[in-house]
Formats: structure tokens, C-alpha cells, sequence
């Protein structure tokens, strides 16, 4: 009797103790993770929407029965969406675990706030778990607001990146003979790049920071991490582009050198924790487009437009979206944010969808210079990325001929008329200068980035060159206009890229050493450091790429986040195949290297065992370099976080420059000589 009664107690207080649990609150903080009041994660602008969500783990056997979500204690008046995970969440949580989720709630109150989830269980226990979040205030301006706002993202572009394309232009005793148009800009910060889980980020929260002032999980795109499976149901946050047309109308314009669902140009519109949901990504685009202002989408990607059937079409049910209208959860999506539920159609015929809607189309830079600028604009030149900017000046050129059947590069991609960057940039400002109320335009350089990873140096050397071309576009603009801040920055490295020196060989001499293969020949009697590295002479075409990239005493460069690879330091005749091409399996494709270890540089059997697994470089960690030109320039100094610069810049739009008037007209440097 007696243990019998102990067994009772025993019970009873192991049922006193159980209580529902919050494993997941939202906005993230450190306040619910650790404790800590500091340092506050989550930053919104005034007015600026984001979503609240809490993951709540019952007791066994018990189901969450209401939830309720508070700022400084006062009740969040919106419905609050409250789903179990029966319907799908990540591994490890239990059926009957809840989401509980506000959507696009706001705060106009500068400063700190708590914010709470206070969950009740069937049986009647309750649990509360806090958090907190800081609304940044607008400052008094000292100058005017600035109507337009250009970013251009290097993707991966880090120092040595600029550096080699400023090394390529020329130097002599020291001096560059030709700086590039973003070492003119009036000011420069160096930029903290992490993401929301990592120390090394990955381009969707390295875009996303930038534009909507928070960081992102690696692989999300303008959403918080949440519990679900699906990929477009996380908690959203507003971004630059969506809220500067909600309060102001500006428009919103992307150009990309990549696939337009790639991870930079998504993460300027999209939502998504997903950066590979292509079919959903695109659709995006369009049927949310009065949303965000969407008037000029360029780069690559065709695949996704075409209706699933259709040779080349990438398009899927399975990477396409669609919000309930009976499921709270999705439907209340729809009804706080204004957007389009979305549907599973793969055999959608989205650039006629584009069509109708007034855009023109744009499959070739002979359709891109025929397009109205007083329309709207698609542009897509490629079934995927678009090609680099080598092989792309080498087709025009009619050189390049890659010995595999008998054509340039962009012959063998059947895209033989794509346009370059900084004709693309022009363009995108041709059509978005009608706005009246001005608009936002991410201007982006995707090959750097992706020929880093391939640990191709001259594709990487001139896709920055590319890239700088099109700076000068914005630049020139800016300057003409008055009203347009400028920013060039990257999104983070890539590859731990590091200019080691110079050839102390000609080219045909490097040719002879790749045929004695070897460490002793293609290293010990190649490589000069210090002075033996001399100044690399590239010489300038009229097009304003070099004449070829096989020179004497060539720039040489290394890897210190690479895979293993072959180096024979000289241009590899092809890129590397491209998996995310539809046609990569076909002749000639095929044919191309499919990693660095199958390159026609392995001749010279002087490998580099690489510092990561698998076959490409990776991003670092590294801080990156931001410059910024026109009105407000001059707020961007010091050393500063990825997030800082989103209210840097609606700041300058909103309000206006907060810094002393700057003179970035005066100090625009000349147009390269030809």
C-alpha cells in the first residue's frame, strides 16, 4: 500500500511538471535561443511587415488548442493560423506539434520590443516563451530623398576579384594604367557577410540581407526558417523592392547574368525557403509582380517559362507552389499580404502570360535592342545561365574556335546573339527611367561567382570585367540624374581566390612545360612572387576586353577554399559543363569538362590537392568590399554588416541622405581610353 501511494505522488508530480513546449519562435533572437537580450537579430524598418510564428510541442497524447502572439504585452490583433504536423513538418517533431503563425504584422514605434507566444493545451496548460525584435527609426535628412536605388552584386566578388580585373586593365611602376569605374565611387565599407545559421553564407541570404535588412537561412530567400516542409509557406519579411512600392510606387527591375530563378535575383522578390524551386520561383515573379513592381526580369532561364513538355522546359509540379484557401495557415498568406495563391501548373506558357500583360520579350540582343522602353520588359537569352563573358566577346569575335566541332562556345549552346551585362544594365535603366516614382534595380554579375567555384581564372577575371562595364552604365546614369544612389558590392568570396604573382614564362614557353608535365615544371619554373612577378601586360581590345588572355608573364592566381584540380595556368579552351543547362547531356555539350579533374589542363599532371571535398570551390567567410556613389554615398563607411546596408538605403529613399553632402560627380574617373 505504502509504494502503491508513493507510485501516486510519483505520478502526480511528473504530471504537475509536464507542460507544453516552444521549440521555435519567430522573428529569431537570441533573447528566446539563449537567454541574452543582446544582440538583436531581427531589425524592421518602420511599417516594415514580417511575420510571427512559434513552433509548440504538446504533451504526449495532448493537442495545442489556441494560441495567442503579443508585442510588449498587448494582444496582436490578427488572426492567428494554427496548424498541427500531420500535413507535413521536418523530422523529429511529432503529428501532433503545432505551428501557430501571424501573418504581415508591423510596428511603427522605434526601438526594442518584446514579443511573446502564449500557447494552451487541450487539458488547459499553458506555456509562453519570448522573444524580441528592434524597429530601426528613420533619422532627420540632411539632403534630399534619392529616387532611385541601383545595386549591383558581384556575386562572389571579393578584393582579389577586383584586384585581378583592375590587374588585367594594366599597371605600370605600381600605377594602374585604367581604374575600373567602381574604384571611383565616393565611398567604401568592407561588409560582414554571414548568414542567419553559418559563418559562410550562400547567395540567397548574401542577396536577401542587402534588401530586406535580416539575415536568412542558407538555401531561403525573404523568409525565416520555420517547421514545415513546405517550401513556400515560411514566415515572410518584406523586402526593399515590396515595400518601396507599397509606400512610394517605385518599380522594381532585376538583371542577372545567371538563371533569373537563381538564388541573387530571387532574393530581391521571392519567398522561399527553397532556392532550387524553379517552376515556383518564376511563377512568382509574374503573379505577384503589382506586389513587388517587378517592370524589367533579364538573364538566363527559359526553361522555367516553357510549358513542361515543351523541348527544354524545366518546369514542374514538384518545385511549383499553391496556398490552400481552406488551410488558415497558407490562406491567411494570401489575405494579409496581397499575394497570388498560386497553382500546380507545370504546362503553364509563362512567357506568353508575360506577353499579355504588356511586357515585351526579349530572346536576343537584336530583340533586346528593338524592345520599347516604354513597356515593360522580359528578356530571357539562354535556357539556363547565360554564357560568360570569354565566351561570349570570343564568339562575337569569331574566335575561340573549341576544336570539339568546330565553333565558338555560344554555337555550341545554339545562343550565338546574347547580350553582354552592360548592355543588358543599360536597357533595364532605359525602360525603368519612365517611372515615375522612381524604382530599385539589382543589376547582377552571376559568373564571377560561378566561374570561382569552376576555379576558371580568366572566365572568373573577365565576368568581372563584364561586370564593371556595367557599373559604368549605373554610374554614368547616377551622375547625369542627381536623384540615384549607387552601391557595387558582393554577396560574399568565393574560392579564397589570391593573386600569388606572375608568370616569369611566355605562353609559348608555359605550352612546352605542360608537355615536361609536373610540380618542377609548371610550378618551381613558372610562378615568380615578389618582383619576379613583374606587371602582367594584357592588352586591350576596342571592345574593351583583352585581345586574348594567353599572355607572356600572365597574372597568376591561386585557391585557398578549392577542390583538387589540374593547373597548367593557361585558358581552358571551353567552360565547364554546366549540369543545369536542359541540353548539357547532348553533343556538343557533353563533350565538356565535368569538373575540374577532366579539364584539358590535366595534361600537365601538376595537380593541387585542394583544402574541401567534392569538385568545386566554395565560399568564404571573408569580408567583402562595398562602394557606393551619388546621394548619400558617404553613409557607407566603416566596417558594417550585410543587413546595415538595407536601411542605409531606405533611409536615403525614404527620408533622405543623412550624411554631409558628397561630390561623387567630381569624382567620377575618365572613360577608358580605346
Amino acid at each position: 500500500m505504502k509504494h502503491h501511494a508513493l507510485l501516486l505522488i510519483a505520478l502526480a508530480a511528473g504530471s504537475a511538471l509536464a507542460a507544453p513546449s516552444v521549440s521555435r519562435l519567430t522573428p529569431p533572437s537570441e533573447l528566446f535561443s539563449s537567454g541574452r537580450a543582446d544582440p538583436v537579430i531581427a531589425r524592421f524598418l518602420p511599417g516594415q511587415r514580417f511575420d510571427l510564428q512559434a513552433t509548440v510541442r504538446p504533451d504526449a497524447g495532448q493537442k495545442i488548442a489556441a494560441a495567442r502572439f503579443f508585442i510588449d504585452g498587448k494582444p496582436v490583433n490578427a488572426t492567428v493560423a494554427l496548424r498541427d504536423c500531420a500535413s507535413g513538418c521536418v523530422k523529429g517533431l511529432a503529428a501532433e506539434t503545432a505551428i501557430a503563425t501571424v501573418r504581415a504584422v508591423s510596428s511603427d514605434a522605434a526601438g526594442r520590443h518584446e514579443f511573446s507566444v502564449e500557447a494552451t493545451q487541450a487539458d488547459g496548460q499553458k506555456v509562453v516563451a519570448k522573444g524580441n525584435f528592434e524597429v530601426v527609426p528613420f533619422t532627420a535628412a540632411m539632403g534630399p530623398k534619392v529616387k532611385n536605388i541601383i545595386i549591383l552584386l558581384g556575386d562572389g566578388m571579393g578584393a582579389s576579384q577586383r584586384t585581378a580585373a583592375r590587374i588585367v586593365h594594366g599597371y605600370a611602376q605600381g600605377k594602374a594604367l585604367q581604374p575600373l569605374a567602381m574604384d571611383g565611387f565616393t565611398a567604401t565599407a568592407m561588409v560582414k557577410t554571414s548568414s542567419l545559421n553559418s559563418i559562410v553564407t550562400d547567395s540567397s541570404p548574401g542577396m536577401t540581407s542587402y534588401v530586406s535588412g535580416n539575415k536568412n537561412n542558407n538555401n531561403e530567400e525573404g523568409v525565416f526558417p520555420d517547421d514545415t516542409v513546405d517550401a513556400f509557406d515560411n514566415p515572410r519579411i518584406e523586402y526593399l523592392s515590396e515595400y518601396l512600392h507599397r509606400t512610394q510606387g517605385k518599380q522594381l527591375g532585376i538583371v542577372t547574368t545567371a538563371d533569373v530563378f537563381d538564388a541573387t535575383p530571387a532574393g530581391n522578390a521571392v519567398h522561399t525557403s527553397n532556392r532550387g524551386a524553379g517552376t515556383g520561383i518564376v511563377d512568382q515573379f509574374f503573379d505577384d509582380r503589382s506586389h513587388t513592381g517587378l517592370t524589367v526580369l533579364m538573364g538566363g532561364g527559359r526553361k522555367w517559362f516553357l510549358p513542361a513538355g515543351t523541348p527544354g522546359s524545366g518546369r514542374t509540379d514538384t518545385s511549383d507552389y499553391a496556398f490552400s484557401a481552406t488551410d488558415p495557415h497558407t490562406a491567411e498568406i494570401v489575405k494579409r499580404w496581397g499575394v497570388a495563391a498560386g497553382s500546380l501548373d507545370k504546362g503553364r506558357d509563362l512567357i506568353k502570360e508575360f506577353q499579355s500583360a504588356g511586357y515585351s520579350y526579349a530572346a536576343t540582343k537584336a530583340d533586346l535592342d528593338k524592345a520599347d522602353a516604354a513597356r515593360p520588359l522580359l528578356g530571357l537569352f539562354a535556357f539556363s545561365n547565360m554564357n560568360v563573358a570569354l565566351d561570349k566577346i570570343n564568339g562575337r569575335r569569331g574566335t575561340d574556335r573549341n576544336g570539339l566541332q568546330g565553333g565558338s562556345v555560344v554555337d555550341d549552346f545554339g545562343l550565338p546573339d546574347q547580350p553582354m551585362l552592360d548592355e543588358m544594365a543599360a536597357k533595364a535603366i532605359g525602360v525603368l527611367k519612365h517611372s515615375p516614382k522612381g524604382f530599385v534595380l539589382m543589376i547582377e554579375g552571376a559568373s564571377i561567382d560561378k566561374q570561382a567555384h569552376n576555379m576558371d581564372t580568366e572566365r572568373w577575371m573577365l565576368d568581372t570585367l563584364e561586370f564593371d562595364r556595367a557599373v559604368r552604365v549605373a554610374q554614368d546614369f547616377a551622375a547625369e540624374q542627381g536623384d540615384t544612389l549607387v552601391i557595387v558590392t558582393a554577396d560574399h568570396e568565393c574560392s579564397g581566390a589570391a593573386l600569388i604573382g606572375g608568370s616569369v614564362v611566355t605562353d609559348a614557353k608555359l605550352a612546352e612545360l605542360a608537355t615536361k608535365k609536373g610540380v618542377a615544371n609548371l610550378r618551381n619554373s613558372v610562378v615568380g612572387v615578389y618582383e619576379k612577378a613583374g606587371f602582367p601586360h594584357y592588352k586591350i581590345a576596342a571592345d574593351g576586353y583583352p585581345e586574348t588572355t594567353d599572355i607572356d608573364f600572365r597574372l597568376l592566381v591561386g585557391y585557398g577554399a578549392n577542390a583538387d584540380r589540374y593547373e597548367d595556368w593557361r585558358t581552358r579552351k571551353t567552360p565547364q559543363r554546366d549540369p543545369q543547362q536542359p541540353f548539357a547531356s547532348e553533343a556538343p555539350l557533353k563533350w565538356y569538362p565535368a569538373n575540374a579533374l577532366e579539364r584539358d589542363d590535366a595534361v600537365g599532371d601538376y595537380l593541387v590537392t585542394g583544402q574541401v571535398p567534392g569538385e568545386s570551390a566554395v565560399h568564404t567567410a571573408t569580408d567583402v568590399p562595398l562602394s557606393a556613389y551619388g546621394p548619400g554615398a558617404l553613409a557607407f563607411t566603416g566596417v558594417i554588416d550585410n543587413t546595415d546596408v538595407f536601411f542605409k538605403l531606405a533611409q536615403a529613399a525614404v527620408k533622405g541622405v543623412v550624411a554631409p553632402a558628397d561630390t561623387s560627380g567630381a569624382r567620377k574617373p575618365p572613360k577608358p581610353k580605346r
